[in-house]
């Protein structure tokens, strides 16, 4: 039986490592960020909706989707994020149930969905993992690794869920603020259980 897992975490908690070390051990990740770049790719459906509703200034000069105006925009405007989710969740939706129907009648479907939390899809899944660090670790991640500002950084943190609103949606809380070591260890004993479920 395919168990179905959700992996969310707030930005700079160390969720892409933890979806990595997923797929090491065997999982199937379906990353959602990844997705909604496809389905707004030069050249398909999506990229032509948004455009039909923003217009073409948002387009770089070889016709892509010019993403840092795009999140400039929607980041400023609930409106404009409102109408763009519009758009694209339906296309990543589907296409993430395509890549689950392929992926097999045993394997752990891990769904990497960011904003989980926010989308209130957290009931669809059989587990919710969620990577967990304090909001100044975050700070200070995005500050020395990303070359962000504290403000940059403390504004982006308060535009997503809350720490508590995570917590509430996980079946399996991964704490990240220990070394690498550990995190890898605690991911291993989580996907061991959801596997022993498959």
């Amino acid at each position: 039986m395919t168990v179905r897992v959700g992996l969310t975490g707030g930005i700079a908690s160390g969720k892409s490592t933890v979806s990595a070390i997923l797929v090491e051990l065997g999982a199937v990740v379906i990353d959602a960020d990844a997705i909604a770049r496809e389905v707004v790719a030069l050249g398909t459906p999506g990229l032509e909706a948004v455009v039909a509703e923003f217009g073409p200034g948002l387009l770089t000069p070889g016709g892509d989707l010019d993403r840092p105006a795009m999140g400039a925009l929607v980041f400023a405007d609930p409106d404009a994020r409102k109408r763009l989710e519009a758009i694209i969740h339906p296309l990543v939706h589907r296409r993430s149930a395509e890549l689950e129907a392929a992926a097999g009648a045993d394997a752990v479907v891990v769904h990497d969905i960011p904003l989980l939390a926010e989308v209130g899809r957290a009931g669809s899944f059989d587990a919710v993992i969620v990577v967990d660090a304090p909001t100044e670790v975050q700070v200070a991640r995005m500050v020395g690794d990303r070359g962000w500002t504290k403000e940059d950084a403390e504004s982006r943190i308060a535009a997503q869920a809350s720490r508590e609103d995570r917590r509430a949606i996980a079946s399996h809380v991964i704490d990240n603020t220990g070394s690498l070591e550990d995190l890898r260890r605690r991911v291993e004993d989580v996907y061991a259980e959801l596997a022993a479920r498959a």
